[in-house]
């Protein structure tokens, strides 16, 4: 009995989850006519680029609501300044340039699931979106309360070609495109106005407009006034403004030149002048999608690395790494003001050193008994083997067999004779002949034209120079040490070749006496002019 129970128990559970899953998987219907008109009519009339960067920052409503706290908190800061006091910030660049209209951020602050509604509807229906801005332009023109003034210049063109998908709660396409832009492209109006009198009798009563004055605690001093437009302080910008609306493809895009100029740290790398804008779902922050197809679409995008370099038209390296990390460690564990709540002390600590327990513990694994027996292997005998085997009576015999008479017989066959031989044919007396043939006159006249005082002049000079290259390096101690080590290395090879120059001068047969034999012969063919002396005299 008790196991029929069970299983009637069980099959009724079974039932419940069955009827209950599908409730739980449906998405939320679409957002209709009636809801888009109601959420964008507090934006409609904003100049076509601020309302493009609006659109574009509503898809990341976390960020919103922080550059709203510090747009509060820095209220003086308006214009380029504001964007670029907060490049440092993680929020997405479309929510950056927004901090330079604080009117804006004040307005998106009073209502934050609008903004994630706006944000849903936009990524989800852009077409209807775009559509549902057009049906409001065009009613609070016939209200009398849209035109160009001293803050804008609102245009009309041929309305874009019907929607190939026509969806029954979808607002029709308008037959008209109606643009905006301000008046001076360096002087932002932010339009604050009242829907319900701006746009005339509001045509859907179950959905009336949002409406958002500005706060009293932001100090703008708006009041209720009779004109249906509140123009407020201009607000000069330069490069803060860089959206763009394209009506006919109904998306936004993006003017590259203003954002690179504004956005340093998240440039565009593009040759176009403008690009399309896509959301980069690596921004989103944990907030999550309102249905499946637009969930499923963003993952996609999310993982495909190609789709990823086209964010924007350039390569988001921020966005990858926030998505990696969000993989990793949660979306909900990313936000800033969490991690900073974290109790520091549970974190395990690294010691300085890096890890000497893990150190310790390998030493002490090593077996060194292992060691040991290594070391214990060692075949000394062989060792001693390879010793022993050296043949040293071979290194004798090598030594032994050395022929010093060889090297005894080269010495002595030197031949000496050719040296000898050289020195005898020395013809003596045509050295002679050339001593007597010497005109003692021509000597004697050059030497008397020799004007001495140039002569001792030069001298003296080169006496000096002598005298100083004899000083010359006196000072250098390694100078002086290779003169020394140079004349050591000259006498002790003068003693050692003075045997040998001694055994090898070739001598005259009778040795001194037959010296004493020729100096006669010598001193006699010496050629004298005649008259000696005498005639030397007269002759001079």
């Amino acid at each position: 009995m008790h196991s029929i129970l069970r299983g009637v128990a069980a099959l009724f559970a079974a039932v419940l989850l069955l009827l209950a899953a599908p409730a739980r998987a449906a998405d939320p219907p679409t957002f209709n006519a009636e809801q888009l008109d109601q959420m964008l009519a507090p934006i409609a009339l904003f100049p076509d680029a601020l309302l493009s960067q609006v659109l574009m920052a509503s898809t990341y409503p976390k960020d919103v609501a922080e550059a709203a706290g510090w747009a509060f908190a820095n209220r003086s800061l308006k214009g380029d300044d504001a964007v670029r006091a907060v490049q440092d910030k993680p929020w997405d660049p479309s929510v950056q340039s927004l901090v330079a209209f604080p009117q804006v951020l004040a307005m998106l602050d009073e209502k934050p699931e609008w903004v994630q509604d706006l944000g849903d509807a936009f990524l989800a229906q852009p077409e209807d979106v775009m559509d549902s801005v057009q049906l409001l332009r065009a009613k609070a023109k016939g209200a009398g309360n849209l035109s160009s003034n001293e803050q804008q210049i609102v245009s009309f063109e041929a309305g874009a070609p019907a929607r190939q998908t026509v969806v029954a709660t979808a607002p029709s396409s308008p037959t008209q495109i109606i643009t905006i832009a301000p008046a001076n492209p360096q002087v932002i109006f932010v339009p604050i106005y009242n829907p319900v009198h701006v746009f005339g009798p509001w045509w859907h009563p179950l959905f009336p407009p949002f409406f958002f004055p500005p706060p009293v605690r932001w100090g703008f001093g708006w009041s209720p006034v009779s004109t249906a437009i509140w123009w407020g302080v201009g607000i000069g910008v330069t490069y803060a403004l860089w959206g763009g609306v394209d009506w006919r493809r109904r998306n936004v895009n993006i003017n590259v030149n203003q954002w690179n100029n504004i956005n340093v740290n998240n440039r565009i790398n593009s040759n176009n002048r403008n690009v399309n804008w896509n959301h980069n779902p690596g921004n989103r922050r944990g907030v999550p999608y309102r249905d499946a197809s637009t969930r499923d679409r963003m993952q996609d995008r999310l993982g495909d690395r190609g789709g990823r370099q086209e964010y924007r038209g350039r390569e988001d390296q921020r966005a990858q790494a926030r998505a990696a990390l969000s993989d990793r460690v949660g979306a909900e564990n990313l936000d800033r003001e969490a991690l900073r709540n974290i109790d520091r002390s549970q974190i395990p600590q690294r010691t300085p050193g890096g890890d000497r327990t893990s150190a310790g513990d390998r030493a002490a694994a090593i077996d060194r008994s292992q060691a040991r027996d290594r070391v214990g292997s060692i075949d000394r005998s062989q060792v001693q083997e390879r010793a022993g085997n050296i043949d040293r009576s071979q290194v004798r015999d090598r030594a032994s067999n050395i022929d010093r008479s060889q090297v005894q017989d080269r010495a002595g066959n030197i031949d000496r004779s050719p040296a000898r031989d050289r020195a005898n044919n020395v013809n003596r007396s045509q050295v002679q002949d050339r001593a007597g043939s010497i005109e003692r006159s021509r000597v004697q006249d050059r030497a008397s034209n020799i004007d001495r005082s140039q002569a001792q002049n030069r001298s003296e000079s080169a006496a000096r120079t002598n005298r100083d290259n004899a000083l010359r390096g006196a000072n250098d101690g390694r100078q002086t040490q290779q003169q020394i080590d140079r004349g050591r290395a000259s006498q002790a090879a003068q003693r050692h070749n003075a045997p040998q120059r001694q055994s090898n001068v070739s001598r005259p047969a009778g040795g001194a006496a037959g010296q004493r034999h020729n100096a006669p012969q010598r001193q006699a063919n010496v050629s004298r002019p005649a008259g000696g002396a005498a005639a030397q005299r007269r002759n001079q």
